[in-house]
């Protein structure tokens, strides 16, 4: 059943106004577009959950390296492993990216897929931020939660696209957004097919196969889903090109920003932000009929804990 108070988490004004009109729009009337058109890719951090002070993925990979260190003695030694170990962020923002491969490499490969699975699960079960002391599946955003269960109660389906590990974002997705692993698409790592001992398994190997990010999105998504997405929402640059192919396919199509703005309930960044740097798609938004949700103005809640 559809919901009579849509987006509750969003205050009343021409951004929610500009959604709500549109999913009518789309739904219904003329402009109908078919159900099986109804296509929505969201990025992921910055859009759905927190990316502040550092992604959480970053975080896992940090944390991983501490856990790993007693069978690395190596890594005291090494850059950029002895940066992590030694909490000295300089030392390890030197090495670039070379660094940052080895460090993905190092702490999400060498295991198969259901082993990194679980441990994933155990990572996000239980690891907390340090700005609110809540699990990081706590720091999702309660709009954006809103309007991910407002376009399914309109038949669109709902994918997560973003340049985080899809295997690291597999294992919870469906219990914190209500996305299936088959519709998120993400960077991932070369894989092969291993018989080990009598078992066929998937082997996670130390090298990227795909980055999903910039360009890289609309051909991941391409790839994966076989439709042009009919709503694109992100919040960085690196959505520009997401955001752009969604919406200059001919027809109804919606873009959507989020724009970090509310230093006090989150952060406030876009130009200078460290991550999700927001400079081109926030100068274009106006000419392209983009939406810019501004945290500070458009949300009456940020995350699902202030509801309570």
């Amino acid at each position: 059943m559809v919901s009579t108070n849509p987006l509750p988490a969003w205050n009343d004004g021409p951004t929610r106004r500009a959604i709500i009109d549109f999913v009518a729009r789309t739904t219904r009337g003329p402009d109908r577009i078919p159900v099986e058109q109804r296509i929505a890719v969201f990025d992921n951090d910055g859009t759905l959950w927190a990316e502040q002070p550092v992604y959480v993925e970053a975080a896992f990979v940090l944390d991983r390296v501490v856990s790993l260190a007693h069978v690395h003695p190596e890594w005291r030694r090494e850059q950029p492993f002895r940066g992590v170990l030694e909490r000295d962020p300089a030392a390890v923002a030197a090495t670039g990216m070379r660094g940052i491969v080895q460090l993905v490499a190092a702490t999400h490969t060498g295991n198969t897929g259901e082993e990194f699975d679980a441990i994933v699960r155990a990572w996000i079960g239980s690891a907390t931020d340090a700005r609110f002391h809540r699990r990081y599946t706590e720091l999702v955003y309660a709009p954006m939660l809103d309007l991910l269960s407002y376009l399914r109660a309109h038949d669109y389906k709902t994918y997560l696209v973003s340049g985080g590990g899809v295997e690291f974002i597999r294992p919870w997705s469906e219990r914190v957004y209500g996305i299936p692993p088959e519709q998120v698409i993400g960077s991932r790592a070369k894989t092969r097919y291993e018989i080990r001992g009598d078992m066929p398994v998937l082997a996670r190997l130390p090298e990227i196969d795909f980055i999903d990010d910039k360009a890289g999105k609309p051909v991941a998504i391409q790839q994966a889903i076989g439709r042009r997405p009919v709503i694109a929402v992100g919040n960085s640059d690196g959505d520009f090109e997401m955001l752009e192919w969604t919406t200059s396919a001919p027809g109804p199509r919606l873009g959507v920003i989020v724009h970090h703005t509310d230093a006090k309930r989150e952060w406030a960044y876009d130009r200078d932000g460290h991550a999700g740097k927001l400079v081109r798609a926030l100068a274009e938004a106006p000419q392209r009929g983009w939406v810019v949700a501004d945290m500070q103005r458009d949300w009456n809640v940020v995350f699902p804990f202030e509801r309570r």
